[in-house]
Formats: structure tokens, sequence, C-alpha cells
């Protein structure tokens, strides 16, 4: 069997994938050779030549893709921060967008020893685990609601504690209750929140209304509902000087400032873009 040109191949994936209206062609059909071959994207130009199983291969990821199953289901990994999670059917997927508020907190806890951390609604874990790669010293809290993401996050948890990771504290529950987490009440040095919070009846690619939990990704009262309670819940266990951040949708620029500012307690109100230059999460301190 003749080997093929992997760039030839790569220029066929990125062909369908553009036809089939996936965003960035080109980089799926790159990670796709890459996971195909084992190797890391940027090491795909020392790969000139491929067998034709290889080829093969690349095409029926290519055709899954094509269908607009989420890249990182057939890769079964997401990166965030520094580290990577697993993925798969029935937990919400990492995204970029989430990077610059992992940094955020990542930048308040400079200078704090031994700090206490909190990730609420952590779905994959994928926050939770990447502060506690950054900061092997921090006691770090998870919490979600759905079974499935819990089932996933426990799954990494286990993985990056083998990998000698400081262990996460995880938990199931509900952040609407006023009793989670009432023993660190004024203890917390970072509170971390990716919620649900795209407005009920918007529109959103085939990959997110197929794939990811609806519940994970939409929130009653115009998106609003559960980023109220994730409020609620930073204001009760934040000690002085503490600090939150809580992503939201791109449309809520103004109305998620404005709720963190109706706090008393919580001052140093931002919203920051994301890697688009859209409003995508707010940050606030507790009064010291």
């Amino acid at each position: 069997m003749k080997r093929q040109p992997l760039r030839l191949a790569i220029m066929e994936a990125t062909r369908i994938l553009d036809d089939a209206g996936v965003s960035s062609p080109r980089f799926d059909a790159e990670v796709i050779a890459a996971h195909v071959l084992g190797v890391e994207r940027g090491r795909l130009p020392m790969v000139p030549l491929v067998d034709p199983p290889v080829v093969e291969a690349i095409g029926q990821l290519v055709a899954q893709r094509a269908k607009r199953i989420p890249l990182q289901y057939l890769t079964g990994w997401a990166p965030l921060g520094e580290i990577t999670v697993n993925v798969g059917a029935g937990v919400f997927v990492p995204r970029p967008e989430t990077e610059l508020l992992l940094e955020w907190g990542l930048k308040l806890l400079h200078g704090r020893e031994y700090p206490v951390v909190v990730d609420l609604c952590t779905g994959s874990g994928a926050l939770a685990l990447a502060v506690a790669h950054g900061r092997p010293d921090a006691v770090v809290y998870a919490v979600d609601i759905d079974s499935q993401a819990l089932a996933w996050a426990r799954h990494n948890a286990d993985v990056h504690a083998d990998a000698g990771n400081t262990p996460i504290r995880l938990y199931s529950g509900d952040i609407a209750d006023s009793t989670m987490f009432a023993e660190l009440d004024g203890l917390v040095d970072l509170v971390l929140c990716n919620p649900p919070y795209v407005p009920e009846g918007t529109y959103v690619p085939p990959e997110v209304s197929e794939h990811d939990p609806a519940r994970a990704v939409f929130a009653a009262e115009s998106g609003l509902a559960v980023i109220r309670h994730a409020i609620t819940v930073a204001a009760r266990l934040l000690r002085p000087g503490g600090g939150m951040a809580i992503e939201h949708d791109d449309t809520h620029g103004s109305a998620v400032p404005a709720l963190v500012r109706a706090r008393r307690v919580l001052s140093d109100v931002e919203d920051h873009l994301d890697l688009t230059g859209r409003p995508r999460f707010v940050t606030a301190r507790r009064v010291s």
C-alpha cells in the first residue's frame, strides 16, 4: 500500500468540515489527525507521509465531526489552563472562554498561603482541577447538582490525583441550598463559577443543542437564575479580601455586574471580556 501525504488528508478533511458548517475546520482537521497519529498538533509537519489506514481513520473521525459531534467527544478530552480533563456524553465541555476567568482566579491567589477555593457548578471538574494543579497548596472544594457531571468530575479527579496533583474535595449539592458549605462561611479565598447561563430559547450550534446537557447550558430568568444563587453563595463564603469570578452570557455585560453591586459586602466589581472581545465574566472582592 502506497503511503500518502498527510498534508492532502488534512486538506480534504478541512474541506469536508467547512462544507458541514464547522466553525474551525482547519483546526479541527489538524486535531483529529494529531489524535489519530498520537502526536501533538504542532508536530504534524514532521509527519509528511502516512499509511492508508491512518488516512481512513482520519476520514472516519472527520465524518463524525461533520455530523457536528463535538471534537472533544471524538478525542475524549478538553484542555483548560495547563491541564486536560476527560469529557464525553453527559457533561459540559470546557470552553476556551473560561481560560481568562481561571487566569484571574490564580492571579488573585498570588501571595496567599494554603488558600481555600470553591468551584460552583463544577461540571467535569476542570476549573477545580486546574486550580489544584496551579496551586498544589490550595484546599479546593467543588460541587455540582447533576449526577452525570459528578461521575465525570470524580473520574477526572481520580486521574489527576493518581498523576500526583493535590486531590480536590468533590460534593453533590444545589447552590440554591443556603446550608451548602455553611462550615466555610467567611473562610474562602476564591469562589469560581461557570454556571448555566444561556437564556432559554437562545439558538446554539448543534454541538451544544444536541450534545451538551441542556441543564448545564440554559437557565431561567433570561439566563440569570443560577447566577443569582452563585452571587449569594460567594458573598456568604468569601473571607474579607477574598474574590469571586462568575462567567455569564455575552448579553449579561450590564445585568450581572449590577446584581453583584447590589450586594453591599462585595466591592471592586468589574466585568471582563473573553478572547473574542465579548463580555464574559464578572469579578468582585469581599469588603475587608
